[in-house]
């Protein structure tokens, strides 16, 4: 799973029949402290996200092909499963580092 920002849509007349009748976002990975990261990636959006939400991505061909039911492999690999409202993390390098220089 990768926390993304949805940042845009692709519009294609003439594609693969596992895309047809599904809307493609464009997403960018982020931390979760929101900084966008490397990358943009081509998304099925299986849930009716916009443009600047927070989202859930699974990017390997195997949940693609079993959340759609395809019946056999496709070549569709990222897709949109959730929408993140809350992100609960704080960060703990500067805990590792103290704790690394006190031994």
């Amino acid at each position: 799973m990768i926390l993304a920002q949805v940042i845009g849509s692709v519009v294609s007349t003439i594609k693969h029949e596992s895309y047809q009748n599904q809307k493609i976002m464009l997403v960018r990975p982020i931390s979760p402290d929101g900084e966008l990261k490397a990358g943009t990636m081509v998304a099925v959006d299986t849930i009716g996200v916009g443009k600047g939400e927070i989202v859930l991505v699974a990017s390997e061909g195997r949940a693609a092909t079993e959340i759609l039911e395809f019946e056999r492999r496709m070549p569709l690999r990222t897709i949109i499963l959730g929408v993140v409202y809350h992100i609960n993390w704080t960060y703990q390098e500067n805990q590792v580092q103290e704790s690394s220089s006190s031994t």
